[in-house]
């Protein structure tokens, strides 16, 4: 699959442009899906004339012109012409070539307002601090054929999807270099052995979009349609993709359209106006993160964001496309006291266009690239993120659950003496796991802002603080939902996650986190191999308790069941750091119940306690079943059992 230049017809060179009637009649209307390949800068050849065809959406502009290093910079080289009343304006500039910087110089019909404007559709941008944009084209051969063609069945809500969350520049660094973070062809191989070897299923980056700000981690997006050229070309990101879809390595990338930075050379105040953020700072102001909220009233708003969407999707081969900040979208008065937001035109405090806007991006999403999925971080209890939306939903595939992750931090924070008076923690989920298609999501949100990092959020001493992060993965993995962890979790990182900082890796010399390590590779290994662990992660036909109320001792144990139901895993933790000798469990049948995982495994860092490979069930009724079997519950310990 390539893209060739395109080759400008006698209609559109009249105008300057490619942009068509239709076009502009699409983008005018919010309806336009592919305004990238329109909008912008696009090489092109028209008779014997090789240059550029420019185009940018400024409707308050007096003038607009492009400059750049093919015209030393001057505004009044390559002036624009505008394209009726649509906004746009669009020109052809003959001997432009790749690799050529330029801006939108725009002199604005309010109060002469004046400014140099990076390309809002530009594919690359100048490595920052630098902030033009560069010519580009989008030629590429993809090997990744077998991938797209199965990815549909691998993103399934019956799929396993063990999902390790990264950040490109902080994954592996190379300090003999001055601490340079890996382009993305070095990353490549290192990124997809590691996470094979992981048994993890996708990766989900962190946004790759251009940003100025290093520190924001990507989600202060200026460059909607351009990765960030600070580990290398698009087609160096391509190859990335490409690489890890060889690999059978699916790939989620966090997309941000609740909001944007103010820095002159982006979005804000485009063309003299407030022209993609509301204009009123109590709708278009994030107090939070001082960033400016998109008008998602505004027609063109919508095509440029939805273009966006499916940009990555088409053009970069993403599996998935995980939405920044949801709930900051969905509530007007989301962080704001009483007098600092509008209400709706009904007196409430839901935004009615994001509404709709997050409709209409699941809606021609999902038509389009049907294999994919859609991820929403919505940390409120709004109802049916993840239903269809004409059941009235938003139309998602997954959300994630932040009351799961709450919940579970604030339990395994408790020294295990107290933690019988705070079980609900664990057992509340049962009344909501099934509202919504969840992702489990242990995230870079934890491990940041001075929360420090998993390990040390933990109680214990150093072997107990151990034993309860392998506990924590073994009840995570044994919940019904998709899951999620972010880089470094896998082996107890110490120190809190920093964004210039490489992983430590040299932690993986000594035992305790080369177990751990382990662990969360057998924990995928097995949640990919049995059908009771994923096949029904949002389906309550797949989840029993067996007893939840065991708050004295401290223990749940539950059951996941197959469609087939015949391929059922028990599982049973043990929250405290007391062995239970002669622990009896309800089973649902008889013969011999297998140990499939013991997080005490001497393997994994722990004391070595368990049931010699696995237990006899006898006929003695218990928890209301047939069948029953004896177990040895480790201290701190996870055990997963299935009947031979």
């Amino acid at each position: 699959m390539t893209k060739s230049t395109p080759t400008l017809n006698p209609a559109a060179h009249a105008s300057g442009g490619l942009l068509t009637e239709q076009d502009l009649y699409l983008f005018n209307e919010g309806n336009h899906y592919r305004a990238y390949e329109r909008l912008g800068a696009h090489l092109t050849t028209t008779g014997d004339e090789r240059g550029v065809c420019f185009a940018v959406w400024a409707p308050n502009a007096r003038d607009v012109s492009v400059i750049g290093s093919f015209n030393r910079w001057d505004p009044h080289a390559h002036p624009l012409r505008a394209r009726g009343g649509s906004g746009i304006w669009e020109g052809f500039v003959p001997g432009v070539e790749k690799g050529s910087l330029y801006k939108f110089h725009i002199v604005s019909h309010h109060h002469g307002h004046v400014v140099d404007k990076a390309d809002p559709f530009g594919i690359l941008q100048e490595k920052p601090p630098r902030t033009a944009s560069v010519v580009w084209d989008l030629d590429y051969t993809w090997s990744d054929q077998e991938w797209m063609q199965q990815r549909e069945a691998k993103n399934s809500l019956h799929a396993p999807m063990s999902i390790y969350e990264v950040h490109l520049g902080s994954w592996m660094r190379v300090p003999e270099e001055h601490n340079r973070p890996l382009t993305y062809r070095e990353m490549a191989p290192r990124l997809a052995d590691y996470v094979q070897r992981m048994q993890f299923t996708h990766v989900e980056l962190l946004p790759v979009m251009e940003h100025p700000f290093y520190g924001s981690w990507g989600y202060q997006t200026t460059g909607y349609f351009a990765p960030t050229a600070r580990y290398g070309t698009p087609q160096d990101f391509m190859y990335l993709m490409d690489y890890l879809h060889q690999r059978g390595i699916g790939i989620i990338l966090d997309w941000v359209p609740s909001h944007f930075p103010s820095d002159e050379h982006g979005l804000a105040y485009f063309d003299g106006t407030h022209l993609f953020e509301h204009s009123d700072s109590r709708q278009g102001f994030h107090p939070d993160w001082k960033t400016l909220i998109f008008n998602y009233g505004r027609n063109e708003v919508r095509s440029f964001l939805l273009s966006s969407a499916m940009f990555w999707l088409d053009k970069y081969h993403a599996d998935g496309l995980r939405v920044d900040a949801v709930a900051s979208m969905l509530y007007l008065d989301y962080s704001r006291k009483e007098s600092q937001w509008l209400p709706n035109q009904y007196g409430g405090r839901e935004n009615l266009e994001a509404i709709d806007f997050l409709r209409q991006f699941n809606q021609e999403v999902y038509k389009e690239y049907p294999g994919i999925q859609t991820i929403a971080e919505e940390s409120t209890a709004w109802p049916m993120v993840s239903r269809p939306i004409y059941l009235g939903g938003l139309g998602f595939g997954f959300k994630w659950d932040m009351g799961w992750m709450h919940d579970t931090l604030k339990y395994f924070a408790q020294d295990p003496i107290y933690r019988k008076f705070h079980h609900n923690q664990l057992t509340f989920r049962g009344l909501y796991g099934f509202t919504e298609n969840f992702v489990l999501p242990l995230s870079h949100d934890e491990v940041v802002h001075g929360k420090g990092s998993l390990i040390q959020k933990v109680a214990g001493d150093e072997w107990q603080k151990f034993a309860n992060l392998r506990l924590l993965f073994g009840y995570m993995y044994a919940q019904p939902g998709k899951k999620m962890l972010f880089m470094g979790d896998e082996f107890a990182q110490v120190r809190e996650w920093a964004h210039d900082l490489s992983l430590e890796w040299h932690l993986l010399q000594f035992p305790f986190h080369r177990g751990l390590q382990s662990w969360v590779e057998q924990l995928n290994r097995v949640y990919r191999a049995e059908p009771a662990l994923h096949e029904l992660d949002t389906d309550p036909g797949g989840f029993e308790w067996v007893d939840c109320n065991d708050s004295a001792a401290s223990t749940i144990s539950l059951l996941r069941k197959s469609k087939s139901a015949e391929h059922s895993v028990v599982v049973v933790c043990n929250f405290t750091p007391v062995p239970r000798m002669g622990y009896r469990l309800g089973v649902p049948g008889g013969g011999f119940w297998r140990e499939l995982l013991n997080s005490d495994a001497t393997e994994y860092g722990g004391s070595g306690l368990g049931n010699l490979g696995g237990v006899e069930a006898e006929k003695e009724t218990a928890h209301g079943r047939p069948y029953s079997i004896s177990l040895t519950l480790p201290p701190l310990g996870a055990v997963f059992l299935k009947a031979d």
